[in-house]
């Protein structure tokens, strides 16, 4: 009678060596003596026809760039590989490796070991090395990993023994780990990307250094135009304090405000991260934005005074007191207003932010990614807390002025929304969006504007200009104009576009690599969304510039569009192991990607011309 493993005593498996004796590892496969945990997991079906361990687990090692190794593995369908049982460690003196950074896998809840981690298909695994010197290395690894079949055999842990060579770096490269480059500031060397070094401060770092590297970060982030729209959002709560306010009221207003941004930024970073999705899409669907623009809307119509929406009364008046409640700045609504700006508004990426939600997602530490995040919101709130220390002293206390004032920032409420708008809108729709709070602003100045004097004039031939850009902008709608800042097409400045190959799919992306590979070329792959405003400052500013498109003239450039987060697209960011974009990854001449000098966030000519040029060539 033909036996099968449910037959077999447990005995009986120890004594054989465990699983091993029906999946025998080729011979440069080492199994770890004893096997128990493994036994744990005796096949549980009938079919004792199981793939040998190399056949299971096809493992390749190979140099990716100057300091960095990638480890392959294809797995076999029905079977799979256990995150935590991968351990990679070398005996080189000359070399430290760094965690090893793998993608987020699939949750299963073994009967055993509880809730695992596991990859099924392929995994993709990089680990950085910090080398001593500059010159090439041979460095030897011993690599660790365990499997199962779905059907019920788990394999004895899997060692191999490898050596990648690493070529030589360029001068200065060397030691590059434990550089402290923030995103945009130039830094196109050979050392880890900006999003790796911040994930390494996490990991292992001083916590007061990694605090104080996060904050800078923030403020840094408070600059962008993912952040501005904020500052007219608090100075407008502020100013709905009337004459009572007081420096110290208004402080404490902004306090509560960017500390209801903070710990909503924080909480939404880490669900996002621990849940493995895309922590910008999550707030960028079409319906949330429409919302929260007519949220501001009906901001801005209570800071003129009025209500146009009709409704019957009570509920009209209960919203007329809400909305003048939280205008008049209540810590509760200004708290309110500052979680619904962090979900709105501060969605961009950049490498602080990835790094925190990488060491998140791949470690489970909580705590130290938390408090990173919540040190770089508290960075990004530094300037609205100085308005707020400021608004005593620079917002009118009494008068008329005081009204006009509170309609002034209705008037940035405005355009808050048409900023939301736009980025869920077609491109010419966008410019007539942007002509209302042109409009109402030309209309404000010259209605707001009395008496005869020089500057009563001054401030109404402000709002006939303003008038008349809303008009331009109504007009280079009807013209196709795109540009709010040059609608008219014939007269805007024409920059010579990229020429971007939309990609959809992994598939898509593997066959132009290929592709490229065989004609001798590098790859650039330009992760963007129609609701990014970051991408948009790279398409405008840096893809326009003469030394990038230079650097970049001998490359094949693919655009992936992830702005609908279709299967596909989540597919594609899952591949990379990307949070979102603006994300910009290279492929050297030989096929190979050069992970770390991958771009997170905007980036400025010079410097992203200098990386491009250095990612491309071969190592």
């Amino acid at each position: 009678m033909r036996l099968s493993i449910k037959h077999i005593p447990l005995i009986v498996l120890f004594g054989l060596g465990g699983p091993a004796a029906f999946a025998q590892p080729a011979p440069q496969t080492q199994p770890t003596s004893g096997g128990i945990d493994a036994v744990l997991h005796a096949a549980k079906s009938g079919d004792d026809q199981f793939l040998q361990p190399d056949q299971a687990f096809r493992f390749g090692a190979t140099a990716d760039g100057t300091d960095r190794v990638r480890l392959n593995w294809e797995i076999a369908d029905g079977y799979y590989l256990y995150r935590a049982r991968i351990k990679v460690a070398t005996s080189s003196t000359a070399a430290q490796l760094g965690t090893t950074q793998m993608p987020t896998g699939q949750i299963k809840n073994d009967e055993y070991f509880g809730r695992q981690e596991i990859y099924h298909h392929e995994l993709s695994a990089l680990v950085p090395v910090a080398r001593a010197g500059a010159a090439p290395l041979d460095l030897p690894l011993e690599v660790t990993y365990q499997g199962c079949a779905e059907a019920g055999l788990c394999y004895p842990p899997i060692i191999k023994n490898v050596t990648v060579h690493l070529s030589a770096q360029a001068a200065g490269a060397a030691g590059a780990g434990s550089g402290t480059s923030l995103a945009g500031t130039g830094n196109s060397g050979s050392g880890p990307a900006e999003q790796d070094w911040f994930a390494a401060l996490i990991r292992g770092g001083n916590p007061f250094v990694m605090l104080g590297w996060f904050y800078l970060a923030g403020l840094l982030l408070a600059f962008t135009p993912c952040v501005l729209p904020m500052v007219p959002i608090l100075a407008g709560i502020i100013a709905g304090n009337g004459a009572h306010i007081t420096t110290g009221r208004a402080f404490a207003l902004s306090l509560t405000y960017v500390l209801g941004m903070a710990l909503t930024y924080t909480l939404a970073g880490i669900a996002g991260a621990a849940a493995g999705s895309q922590i910008q899409t999550l707030f960028q669907q079409w319906w949330v934005l429409t919302l929260f623009a007519a949220l501001f809307v009906v901001l801005a119509l209570s800071m003129f005074g009025a209500f146009t929406l009709q409704m019957p009364t009570a509920i009209q008046s209960r919203i007329a007191q809400l909305s003048n409640r939280q205008s008049a700045g209540t810590f509760g609504g200004v708290a309110i207003m500052g979680a619904l700006s962090a979900l709105i508004v501060t969605t961009c990426v950049g490498p602080a932010l990835v790094g925190a939600l990488l060491v998140i997602s791949q470690t489970g530490q909580i705590a130290r990614g938390g408090g990173a995040l919540f040190a770089m919101s508290i960075g990004m709130g530094t300037p609205l807390l100085i308005v707020g220390a400021s608004a005593g002293r620079l917002l009118p206390k009494a008068g008329p002025w005081m009204e006009t004032v509170k309609k002034l920032f209705g008037v940035m409420m405005l355009a808050v929304a048409a900023w939301m708008l736009a980025r869920v809108v077609p491109e010419r729709a966008a410019l007539l969006l942007w002509a209302v709070p042109a409009l109402v602003l030309g209309w404000l100045l010259w209605h707001e504007a009395r008496g005869r004097t020089a500057s009563v004039w001054a401030v109404r031939g402000a709002g006939v200009v303003a008038g008349l850009y809303a008009m331009v902008l109504a007009t280079g709608a009807a013209l196709g104009g795109t540009d709010p800042l040059a609608p008219i097409p014939a007269l805007a400045a024409r920059s010579h576009q990229l020429p971007f190959r939309p990609i959809k799919s992994v598939a898509e992306l593997q066959r132009a690599v290929s592709e490229a590979r065989a004609g001798g070329r590098g790859v650039l792959v330009d992760f963007s969304a129609d609701w990014c405003t970051s991408c948009k400052e790279m398409e405008r500013y840096t893809f326009t510039d003469p030394r990038v498109q230079a650097a970049l003239s001998a490359a094949v450039l693919l655009r992936a569009d992830v702005t609908a987060n279709d299967a596909d697209d989540k597919a594609l960011l899952k591949h990379f192991g990307i949070i979102g974009p603006p994300t910009i990854a290279f492929y050297n001449k030989d096929g190979e990607e050069r992970a770390q000098y991958r771009v997170v966030g905007y980036m400025k000519a010079e410097a992203f011309a200098e990386r491009s040029r250095a990612a491309l060539q071969a190592p």
